[in-house]
């Protein structure tokens, strides 16, 4: 497997771990639940590290970009299916953006290749 494919999938879980570390962080009941507590800081050290690795090969504003808006936009789409929350329709445009920038950067701009 080609290093920019395995930097992207190894970002790909660092996304995954920091949405499931934020939902724990919810579920944590701002840290009177050491259950969720415990799982929420080992799914945020997971994430740290797995972004770290695949900075090994992806640019650091490349990496940060995609795994804070991807994982931006997933933690709404938890909050709303998970949690029950609303998002209004600036909140939609605003995710909406978000999307837009990330496939912008990695599709269009040169920065990470």
């Amino acid at each position: 497997m080609p290093p920019h494919l395995v930097s992207y999938v190894t970002l790909a879980g660092a996304i995954l771990c920091e949405v499931a570390g934020s939902s724990f962080l919810q579920k944590s009941a701002q840290f009177t639940r050491p259950g969720p507590t415990a799982i929420m800081a080992l799914c945020y050290i997971a994430s740290f590290y797995l972004l770290s690795v695949a900075l090994k090969t992806l640019p650091l504003g490349v990496a940060y970009a995609v795994w804070s808006g991807l994982g931006t936009v997933l933690i709404a789409i938890v909050s709303v299916a998970v949690f029950g929350q609303k998002l209004d329709a600036m909140a939609i445009l605003g995710i909406t953006m978000i999307v837009g920038g990330v496939v912008i950067m990695n599709g269009f701009s040169n920065v990470g290749h």
